[in-house]
């Protein structure tokens, strides 16, 4: 299926990049429309385009846009414990809870946030894969905390290229064994796929650069309470970059964790949460942040912690 539109260029967009054209006119993504021009669906005056074409008022631009199937089913269905921290017409931002991934995935058949977001009767934008519609950053599915989600098209497109330029101010609290030394650093250290396990990462000369700013906040005599800001965003980056200095988060049995503090601990997961996120908003361009409590598991381990002397 494909949606045929035909729209003749306004006088507000003389001069106009077609791909920009085509994002305020039909309300995509620039990245989309981009997409669809190379792929030969856009033709300006009833000739081929490129995306880099400029626009003339009057001009007659016809786009077919194909009507993407979801390649994973989202299912749709309330998730107990997903927050709603602030809401508008162009942002939602929540605070997931453990055991929630942010979108499908091949082999997770679980809870989602935007499955819940669907069944709550949010409208998310739809740019992107269709199974991570609104989606511009992720949270492991064992961390909890603060994440940002677009409703709108041009929101998208602003926070999405937000995180590219690793503007927005996010915030972990991570506890992690031991002590770190300096108490307080920076950790540049390369991030690749690890070539004997699949699902896990690891620090490696050929990775992509990976940025790890920490502090201090509270040293006890089997860990260490840290706030974290990180300057890229890979996957599973906290947890490599802790692991690969001999300091892993207090449960993260996947990245080398002591199971027997874990277990003393009540852990079932690493502890690391999305404590404060921060960034302009998309519409307005006004300072906005968020922060987060711990949730009941972490709060209660870190209180472990606390009282071994």
């Amino acid at each position: 299926m494909s949606d045929q539109r035909t729209l003749f260029v306004p006088d507000g967009l003389e001069g106009e990049r077609l791909d920009a054209a085509m994002a305020r006119l039909f309300g995509v993504s620039r990245t989309r429309a981009a997409e669809l021009i190379s792929e030969g669906y856009v033709t300006l005056d009833g000739r081929p385009a490129m995306k880099s074409d400029r626009v003339a008022a009057g001009s007659m631009l016809d786009a077919t846009i194909p009507v993407e199937r979801d390649p994973l089913e989202i299912k749709a269905e309330l998730v107990e414990g997903i927050g709603i921290v602030y809401d508008d017409d162009a942002i939602v931002v929540i605070d997931k809870p453990v055991g929630v991934a942010v979108h499908p995935s091949p082999g997770w058949t679980g809870a989602t946030v935007v499955g819940h977001l669907r069944a709550a009767g949010f409208r998310i934008s739809t740019s992107g894969a269709t199974e991570r519609e609104g989606i511009v950053q992720r949270l492991d599915v064992g961390t909890t905390g603060l994440m940002v989600i677009a409703k709108q098209e041009h929101a998208y497109s602003v926070l999405k290229q937000a995180f590219r330029d690793r503007t927005p101010h996010k915030v972990y609290h991570a506890l992690v064994q031991g002590h770190p030394d300096p108490l307080e650093g920076t950790i540049d250290a390369p991030i690749a796929r690890n070539p004997k396990y699949d699902h896990k990462f690891c620090v490696r000369a050929d990775g992509r650069p990976s940025i790890t700013h920490y502090q201090t906040l509270e040293a006890h005599r089997f860990a260490s309470l840290l706030e974290i800001h990180l300057e890229t965003g890979r996957t599973h980056q906290i947890r490599v970059h802790m692991s690969a200095t001999k300091h892993p988060c207090v449960g993260d049995l996947t990245y080398g964790a002591d199971p027997t503090l874990a277990k003393r601990t009540g852990l079932l997961r690493q502890w690391l949460h999305a404590h404060r996120l921060g960034f302009e908003h998309p519409e307005t361009g006004e300072y906005v942040e968020f922060e987060s409590p711990y949730p009941a598991d972490l709060a209660h381990a870190l209180e472990v912690i606390r009282d071994e002397h």
